[in-house]
């Protein structure tokens, strides 16, 4: 428990992508890294047979892990959600889906699937004179809608939170592990997923400054961007990874 609730750690190599933590879980006995993960992960070092990992992709499990034990021949697997940062204050994008998508998963109610289409663009704005020609912000719409929209969001918090971070089935994300991307002297920090949800879900649901909502440390907002595409008015979240190395 003690390695789990440690902080950042510094890694002499750096990291560039996914690939590289697969390289060093995959020559585990001689990185000291992966040694590290694995002992965060509870696991013996010196019980370890063979470990595998390969990458998955349109999962919240970014990397999967197989640890074969000596004695037993047992395979246990892991699943790692990766965070790469280049900054302390960068944000990473860890759910966006089209409204639509939210609702089947959800089941949110008919009166706030337009309230949602509103917020991110699919449907245009319905007032007078929107700060943003293309959607409307959530301080925008009526004070009773504005009070729906929080109340279901808090009513629902736990169950949106798990989706967006962790993810539902085999492949949901067990552990996440957030590294710098850096070439060298890299800052790494592996922490359960349940730890995370605690972490960036907890809080009130507010209306943000600008307009958006804050689910604890989670922004939800719309997608924007892609170059004035059809996408850019998909419902986004995000969070700050590298607020886990504090």
């Amino acid at each position: 428990m003690d390695l789990i609730l440690k902080g950042s750690q510094t890694a002499k190599d750096g990291f560039k992508n996914e690939d590289d933590i697969i390289l060093k879980f995959n020559n585990w006995k001689k990185d000291s890294e992966a040694k590290e993960w694995l002992r965060i992960m509870n696991y013996n070092i010196n019980e370890i047979e063979y470990v595998y990992a390969e990458k998955l992709n349109g999962e919240k499990t970014d990397v999967q892990v197989q640890v074969t034990i000596k004695l037993t021949r047992l395979i246990d697997v892991e699943n790692l959600q990766v965070k790469l940062v280049s900054n302390t204050k960068g944000y990473n994008q860890i759910d966006k889906r089209w409204v639509d998508k939210y609702v089947a998963l959800w089941n949110i109610p008919k009166d706030l699937i337009t309230t949602f289409k509103l917020f991110t663009g699919e449907v245009k704005p319905i007032i007078k004179y929107p700060r943003d020609k293309r959607r409307m912000f959530v301080d925008e719409f009526e004070i009773e809608e504005q009070k729906r929209l929080l109340k279901w969001l808090k009513q629902n918090q736990s169950l949106i939170v798990s989706d967006i971070l962790k993810g539902r089935g085999k492949f949901a994300a067990e552990w996440m592990l957030v590294v710098q991307k850096v070439n060298y002297n890299s800052m790494w920090t592996l922490k359960p997923i349940n730890y995370c949800l605690n972490f960036f879900g907890n809080g009130e649901v507010i209306i943000s400054p600008k307009g958006s909502i804050k689910i604890g440390k989670i922004t939800m907002q719309r997608k924007g961007g892609d170059g004035g595409r059809n996408t850019a008015n998909m419902l986004q979240f995000k969070i700050n990874p590298a607020l886990l190395f504090d």
